[in-house]
């Protein structure tokens, strides 16, 4: 989209900053960025400034996001309104005169807030909304009638106080067991504990480190095939024959800093196809 209208001195008016193209974005983010620090918190001015860098980078934490798509039950969309915390907080910590990408900077901060939120909420097993909310009214009801009656409440006497049928609080006295998971040192079948036999642990596979690996080329390889001879040539020398810098300028008849920027420049092309696909 073409911006207009100057709302803050030497920065462009951007009516609908989520829509935004990613290769857009970047460059008006180094504006926008550059900006911040010197508005007053709290202005019209800073509020246009910090929102419009949130709206313009929506793009990264959804990126993110869809490295945990398959992780626990967490809706996608709670997914990215976490990571959006992160983004949030890169924001407001990134300093230009690093002289690093913002976002190489920003995407660290969102993958963090995500698996904060893994960490922190998500059940054993997938269990509906609706059962996650009766498990804390039950939990509660339970203290105060155990409190009240002089023994643990019964079905009945808790589907009473929570004005709810019998058949409801079961389901989310059932649903409940999904909140905490079994140890997998549990002995496996009829093992007994302590008895030294396998447990649940020694029936499970590990999981495969090249996987993710394999997910990585796999999106790479279109990107690897638009480079050109030279590009190629060098990524492969870098990275699949693992020469340093040097040892590179030396087979191409360059200088170690030539390298070094080439190897820049073809590293932001590769990041950009992968952040715009």
């Amino acid at each position: 989209m073409t911006p207009s209208v100057n709302v803050v001195e030497a920065l462009p008016w951007i009516e609908d900053a989520d829509k935004v193209a990613p290769k857009d974005a970047r460059a008006l983010s180094r504006l926008f960025l550059d900006r911040l620090p010197s508005l007053e918190e709290g202005t019209a001015e800073y509020q246009y400034v910090r929102n419009t860098l949130i709206e313009m980078n929506l793009s990264l934490v959804r990126f993110t996001a869809r490295r945990f798509r398959n992780r626990g039950s967490g809706d996608m969309e709670d997914v990215v309104q976490v990571g959006t915390i992160g983004l949030i907080k890169a924001i407001d910590r990134f300093d230009l005169t690093r002289e690093v990408e913002f976002t190489s900077f920003a995407i660290p901060y969102i993958a963090g807030e995500i698996k904060r939120f893994f960490r922190d909420t998500t059940w054993a097993v997938h269990v509906p909304r609706r059962l996650q909310e009766l498990r804390v009214d039950i939990a509660k009801g339970k203290e105060s009638l155990t409190t009240a009656l002089g023994h643990s409440p019964t079905p009945k006497e808790l589907a009473a106080h929570l004005c709810l049928t019998e058949d409801e609080v079961v389901e989310g006295l059932l649903a409940a067991n999904g909140y905490v998971a079994g140890s997998i040192d549990t002995p496996s079948g009829e093992s007994e504990a302590g008895a030294g036999g396998p447990t649940y642990a020694d029936t499970m596979g590990d999981a495969d480190p090249a996987l993710e690996l394999f997910e990585d080329l796999h999106a790479l390889g279109p990107l690897l095939r638009r480079l050109d001879e030279r590009e190629r040539t060098i990524i492969e020398m870098r990275f699949g024959q693992e020469l340093t810098q040097a040892e590179i300028g030396r087979e191409l008849n360059v200088s170690q800093m030539q390298v070094s920027r080439l190897l820049g420049r073809i590293l932001a092309k590769l990041r950009t196809g992968l952040l715009d696909a």
